[in-house]
């Protein structure tokens, strides 16, 4: 079965899974999954992202620095401010998939389950 269900769709090259498994990993912390649900909606400088996560401005760098690393994140200058917004859409179809299954398993916890 297996071998019939590769041959539907063509899979992914080796090399691009691992560039995906890194830009997994990146996104893997918690700071850095919230400030992408912020840029989705819109730019921000680093000094907004810091007060809205609640950590100070040098560790929100951080996070953007390892982001844009990854390509997930671009800044732009305006002025003498910086920036930052989402470079790849697909981010907002991940970030919906770990917000529905955190919904799902608030209602779970809620229910007793």
């Amino acid at each position: 079965m297996a071998q019939n269900a590769a041959a539907n769709w063509p899979l992914l090259d080796m090399e691009l899974l691992h560039e995906a498994a890194e830009c997994l990993r990146t996104l893997a912390h918690p700071l850095r999954l919230r400030i992408v649900q912020l840029l989705l909606h819109g730019r921000y400088r680093v000094g907004e992202l810091a007060e809205a996560c609640e950590i100070p401005s040098h560790m929100a760098s951080e996070h953007l620095r390892l982001m844009q690393r990854c390509g997930l994140l671009r800044s732009q200058r305006d002025g003498r401010c910086t920036y930052y917004e989402v470079a790849q859409p697909h981010l907002a179809g991940i970030i919906a998939c770990i917000e529905a299954r955190s919904r799902e398993r608030q209602t779970q916890r809620k229910a007793g389950h």
